[in-house]
């Protein structure tokens, strides 16, 4: 296993890679050219955790995470919620009455329609971010920039024209950080948050009463997502992260009511809560 690594989705200076790099400082980040990649590369034992986004406040949840983790044979052992602040980037030279195109991915090119508006730039759709940042500074054309992180500026040696070009001010994405083990924070540890899926069996109300046990226990439901299963229609598999630990009385006792209505149920993992999460719920009180 190669120690203090971590695999993301991307190319270096992608969010993905930024997000690496704020919750591990020092370590070494481990692109990879998909979702499914850097879940081989922690299988493989070429590094020691991966980040994988799974929801973004703005574009909502990140596709292909949920089919892939439940059959990944990985496990979630925290959390991690990175804010997306998009900068303007071009090359040496360029300036803001040069810039003509906008090139980045299309979720970002989204979130930066009153930039697109203002400056009347025609926008250019590429595969990610930080490879739009790459493309910019192999062109040198002042007339093109690349709206992607400060990261990717540092390293693909652009120059930031404006900082914090998105529409919305609360653009965060949040990852599950995954892990070959599973690994649970003591039981009687605050602020615990699992991750679970599971599947309905097909009789009436059976996601009511397989739900039920959550709300008669006191069991607090922050996610619940549904996503078909092999392409069928009938076939549908339910993410869901509560407040709680595993073997917490409480959500024992909600467990052993959802495995009743359930064909599948599995735990993908017990992590602590992040601080922006916590952050979050007390602003909302």
């Amino acid at each position: 296993m190669t120690a203090k690594t971590i695999a993301f989705q991307g190319m270096p200076g992608a969010y993905s890679d930024l997000a690496c790099r704020a919750a591990y400082p020092g370590w070494t980040t481990l692109p990879c050219a998909s979702f499914e990649a850097a879940m081989v590369a922690l299988r493989d034992g070429r590094c020691e955790l991966a980040m994988l986004p799974c929801e973004n406040s703005l574009a909502g949840r990140v596709p292909d995470i949920h089919r892939l983790l439940p059959e990944s044979g990985l496990y979630v052992i925290g959390e991690h919620f990175q804010r997306v602040e998009h900068c303007l980037l071009a090359p040496k030279g360029a300036s803001l009455a040069t810039i003509k195109r906008a090139h980045s991915h299309p979720v970002a090119l989204g979130q930066i329609l009153r930039l697109l508006k203002e400056r009347d730039l025609v926008p250019v759709i590429e595969a990610d971010t930080a490879g739009a940042a790459q493309i910019i500074a192999e062109r040198g054309n002042i007339e093109d920039a690349a709206v992607a992180s400060e990261l990717a500026a540092e390293i693909y040696g652009l120059d930031i024209l404006l900082r914090n070009v998105e529409d919305e001010a609360h653009n965060t994405t949040r990852f599950y950080v995954m892990s070959r083990s599973l690994h649970y924070p003591p039981v009687d540890a605050p602020d615990t948050v699992t991750t679970f899926v599971f599947r309905v069996r097909s009789v009436p109300a059976a996601l009511y009463k397989a739900l039920g046990g959550f709300a008669t226990n006191g069991v607090n439901m922050t996610k619940l997502e549904s996503y078909m299963v092999g392409g069928r229609f009938a076939a549908t598999q339910f993410l869901c992260d509560v407040d709680g630990h595993p073997d917490s009385p409480a959500l024992r006792r909600a467990f052993e009511e959802l495995e009743f209505f359930t064909k599948e149920f599995r735990i993908l993992g017990a992590y602590p809560a992040h601080a922006y999460r916590l952050e979050q719920a007390a602003a909302g009180d």
